[in-house]
Formats: C-alpha cells, sequence, structure tokens
C-alpha cells in the first residue's frame, strides 16, 4: 500500500490519543439497486458528462427529488440512482462538506478520520451542527470492507481508485462493495500529486456540482456558487499587486524540527492559497510534494529556501493561541528557524485543513486572508455567517 503523506488518511499516533483512538475504467459501480456503471473516459468533457446524465446542467426541475436519475463522474463513469440517497459515507471532509453545505447532514453516517473533518467551524453557523463524535470513524487501524457491510450505506462518495490506492483495497475488493452495498462515485480532488490520478480533475465546484446532482439539490449548489463568487471578488479586488511565495508544511511533530513539504497545485487543498494570488517557494526550489513520496525538510534547508511566508497545516480544532503557542513561538526561538525571513517578518500563519468543502473553504479562505495581509482584512468576517446557514437550512 502506498505511503507518501502523513495526513491524507492515516491518522498519527497523536491524533489516534487524541481522537479516540482503480485504475479510470468502468464496471466498479452499481447503481443504488445494481445498475452497471459504464466506462469512464480518461479525458471527458464537463459537456459529455453533462450529457450522459440525459438532463440539462442547471436545470433543477429536470428530475423530481424522488425520481430515478443518473450522474457521471470520472473515473467512474454514469451511476444510477433509483432515488436521493438517503445515507451516504465519505472518506475525506471535503466531500463530507458537500453534502452538509446541500441539507444532507442527517444522512451522513461516517468519515475516514474524524479529526480531520473541520466540522468544528458549523459552530459559526447557526442551525448547523454535525456531531463527529456520532460518526463511525472509517480508519480502525486501517480500513476494512466489514465496515462498509455494517453501514449498508446508500452511496460512498468517495473515487473508488483512492479506496485501492491509498487503503490497500483491491479491484475485487471495490467491486464487491460497490455492489453489494452501495456505489462509490467520486473524484480524489484535493491533490494533484498522485501518479495513479491519470484520468480528469475537477474543481471544488465542479466536483460540489456533481454531489448536488447526486443529491438534487440543484438550488442549494447554486446558492454556495453565486455566495462563493461575491467573496472571491471581494477578496481579490483587495490583494496587493505583489504577492508573497510560500511554502505549505505539515509539522513531522509539534513542536516542530522538520515537516512535510506540500507544493501550492490545483487541488481543492490549496483553493484559498490560489484564491489569494500566492507563489511557491517550495515548487520554485525543486522540493517534491509528501504525497508524491517526499521526505521531511528540516530548517537548514528552509532556510536555504527562505520563502515569504510559512503556512503551517494541522488538523483538528486549531485554536490561535494553540498555534501561537506551539508553533510560531517555536520557530521564534529556534537558532536556525529564527532567521528565516517568515519568521522575522511576523508571517507564520495557520495552513489550515487538507480536506476543504464550500463551507470549509470559506472558512480557511478567510483566515489565510487574514494571515498574510492582516493590514487589509484584519480580523474582518469576509463571508455572512448567516447567509451561509440559510442556504445550508434551505432558507435563501
Amino acid at each position: 500500500m502506498e505511503r507518501g503523506s502523513p495526513e491524507d488518511e492515516t491518522p498519527t499516533r497523536r491524533e489516534y490519543v487524541r481522537y479516540a483512538g482503480a485504475v479510470a475504467g468502468g464496471g466498479l459501480l452499481a447503481g443504488c439497486t445494481g445498475g452497471s456503471g459504464s466506462e469512464s473516459t480518461p479525458n471527458a468533457t464537463e459537456t459529455e458528462a453533462d450529457d450522459a446524465t440525459g438532463t440539462e446542467a442547471g436545470d433543477p426541475t429536470e428530475t423530481a427529488p424522488d425520481a430515478s436519475h443518473s450522474v457521471a463522474m470520472e473515473p467512474v463513469g454514469t451511476v444510477e440512482f433509483d432515488g436521493v440517497p438517503e445515507t451516504w459515507v465519505p472518506y475525506t471532509g471535503d466531500y463530507a462538506d458537500m453534502g452538509v453545505a446541500l441539507g444532507r447532514a442527517d444522512g451522513l453516517a461516517a468519515i475516514g478520520v474524524r479529526a480531520r473533518f473541520g466540522s468544528h467551524l458549523y459552530e459559526e453557523l447557526p442551525g448547523v451542527a454535525v456531531e463527529k463524535d456520532d460518526l463511525t470513524q472509517l480508519w480502525q487501524d486501517g480500513t476494512g470492507k466489514e465496515v462498509y457491510y455494517e453501514l449498508d450505506a446508500d452511496v460512498h462518495v468517495t473515487d473508488p481508485n483512492f479506496v485501492e490506492n491509498r487503503l490497500g483495497w483491491s479491484r475485487a475488493d471495490v467491486e464487491e462493495v460497490g455492489a453489494n452495498v452501495g456505489p462509490f462515485f467520486g473524484n480524489t480532488v484535493f491533490s494533484r500529486a498522485y501518479d495513479w490520478h491519470d484520468y480528469r480533475y475537477y474543481t471544488l465546484y465542479e466536483a460540489f456540482e456533481k454531489v448536488a446532482e447526486m443529491f438534487q439539490e440543484r438550488e442549494r449548489y447554486e446558492a454556495f456558487s453565486d455566495l462563493h463568487d461575491e467573496v472571491l471578488d471581494d477578496v481579490e479586488s483587495r490583494l496587493p499587486s505583489e504577492t508573497p511565495d510560500i511554502a505549505v508544511l505539515y509539522p513531522a511533530d509539534v513542536p516542530p524540527e522538520s515537516f512535510y513539504p506540500y507544493l501550492v497545485d490545483e487541488g481543492t487543498q490549496s483553493k484559498h492559497w490560489n484564491d489569494l494570488n500566492v507563489g511557491d517557494a517550495l515548487a520554485r526550489n525543486g522540493v517534491t510534494d509528501a504525497q508524491a513520496g517526499g521526505g521531511t525538510i528540516d530548517y537548514e534547508t528552509l532556510l536555504e529556501i527562505d520563502p515569504d511566508a510559512v503556512a503551517i497545516r494541522l488538523q483538528g480544532e486549531i485554536t490561535p493561541e494553540y498555534f501561537e503557542e506551539n508553533i510560531v513561538s517555536h520557530l521564534r526561538d529556534h537558532d536556525v528557524a529564527s532567521e528565516l525571513t517568515a519568521v522575522q517578518n511576523g508571517r507564520v500563519v495557520y495552513g489550515g485543513l487538507t480536506y476543504q468543502g464550500p463551507i470549509l473553504h470559506l472558512f480557511q479562505l478567510e483566515r489565510a486572508a487574514q494571515g498574510l495581509y492582516p493590514e487589509e482584512f484584519g480580523d474582518e468576517r469576509l463571508f455572512d455567517r448567516e447567509r451561509v446557514a440559510g442556504i445550508v437550512n434551505g432558507e435563501f
């Protein structure tokens, strides 16, 4: 089983203690009652995918919410649904967040690793809540088929190739669970570093749209899309003409002495950084992404690169006080780290969570903007919490 990153599916011992703990192609998926999936095309266009659904993208009245419908997405092809899935299981928090945004939190049954799902941020949204402790954790010293049979969900919102290449299942295992329990439906969108992902990628909102089609929640999707565009227009209009080169790092331990490097690519994990138009100091210096098998880098290497800003990625609920005490203060007092330009200029910022859907992205964009450009954004709220909550709760 491939292992290149400490944080995209395997929990660290620290997290375990704290928190209680397919090659692109068809034939992997059956519909909710056994319809076969069609062969996927690695370079399929959005138009081709929309044609495969048999409906016009953007028309919420084409299919009644309780009627059969089909949705096409790489790498799974076209998946037939006899109705809107009631119980659903993602592995990563990006897809969990998409379902919550679409008003489907009640049907969310499980998550890969609870600590990596940023549901604590929902506490700022009136009437929106997910109790992580109520979710089954799929990672139980590995992730086997048995838990999927126990959950008996209508759909598994996960790229089947992720299940094979990151969780170590065989193709036969994936096909068995897809046929006997519920289909797999998803595309690994958080990173573009995996060599096995040789088929189409989706942006955050392209993937979100597919999930909205599955749940027949076109209006909620469009409401989020409009809000996202408004927030992004405002943020982009206020960015400085010169933006920093940053290094996104995940500590090998806390307090850190070395880090796993993460490049700013087009994956959804980097969306907030791309929105802020930053450069990637690591990529410009030939550093290999941890998710592509890169090793750790130490402070001496980081000093050679000397990025304008350092973004420290951490999973779980990270308060400003925790970040200051365990990360910033340590770097400021460190013999080598204290020589970094970013440390001397006060540009060590929280890098956010790996997995972000439409709600979590808004929170992460806001905190990243405040961290990188405090003179412009300060402590300003960049989006309306009540408007987000209203969309989730169907009040829009």
